[in-house]
């Protein structure tokens, strides 16, 4: 293991998650994936799965001392594991809101805690987050989704200031849409309330119309192996058609870029 880099990637038994560890294995690191039920997966993957709840302090705590029982460092971290949550502000419960929250951002924060001590102590590392296109533009009927990957930004811009000294490489890739599992392991919010009807139509067949068109994600994962070998890599990496577009011309020109989204929704 020791002329290996040792790579801990969450959410990793489907998904980008699944492509990224099989990319980085197949380029001979040493990863270890997480899933909530590693058992099941284990037998059709060649790295190591270990259990992992990141909603869990208890199973976060436990998931470390695994790890450090396996390796005495960990040269990357790849924050993937998150689910998408669809459906209007007012149809969405708070409860709904809270759960999406405690996985996507809070798990997320949570976890680069728990490896951030080990990063200091050995003055390397690299963090890599799994954001979003919904990170940087904001998408209607995934307010609650948009607004977590939102956070992340935000929380890894700040972390990235906090731990350039200690040789610590912060670094957000925000994918646009690919052919992965998210759409089919979303959950949506009841559709209660009628006003609603045509948004929630247009936006459906939108996003439907645009999946189907989608490339499959090996980009993602290569964007991911580039990141680990650069020297210097940079906070953000877009990724997908118009990925840097879209944030560009929201940035520019609100009034163009809300009106042209519009027009693509049809409404």
């Amino acid at each position: 293991m020791a002329d290996k880099q040792v790579v801990l990637i969450t959410g990793a038994t489907s998904g980008i998650g699944l492509l990224i560890a099989n990319k980085l294995h197949n380029n001979g690191f040493k990863v270890f994936g997480t899933g909530r039920h590693p058992a099941k997966h284990q037998d059709k993957v060649l790295f190591e799965l270990l259990p992992l709840d990141v909603t869990s302090d208890e199973s976060i705590a436990k998931c470390i001392e695994i790890l450090s029982t396996k390796t005495p460092v960990l040269d990357v971290l790849i924050n993937n594991a998150g689910f998408a949550l669809g459906g209007v502000v007012e149809d969405t419960s708070i409860e709904q809101a809270r759960k999406l929250f405690e996985t996507n951002f809070w798990g997320t924060v949570k976890v680069t805690k728990a490896i951030l001590p080990l990063m200091r102590e050995q003055r390397s590392g690299r963090i890599i987050t799994t954001g979003s296109l919904s990170g940087l533009i904001g998408l209607p009927a995934m307010s609650y989704y948009s607004s977590s990957k939102h956070a992340l930004e935000g929380f890894f811009k700040s972390l990235r200031f906090e731990v350039k000294g200690f040789n610590i490489k912060v670094s957000v890739i925000e994918p646009a849409f690919y052919k992965t599992n998210i759409d089919a392991a979303a959950e949506l919010a009841p559709e209660t309330i009628k006003d609603y009807d045509k948004i929630r139509k247009q936006v459906s067949q939108f996003v439907a119309d645009t999946l189907a068109n989608a490339p499959t994600a090996e980009p993602v994962a290569e964007l991911v192996l580039k990141i680990i070998k650069s020297k210097e890599p940079k906070f953000s990496y877009p990724i997908g058609k118009n990925s840097k577009f879209l944030p560009m011309l929201q940035f520019l020109s609100p009034a163009m870029f809300e009106s042209g989204f519009l027009q693509k929704l049809k409404l």
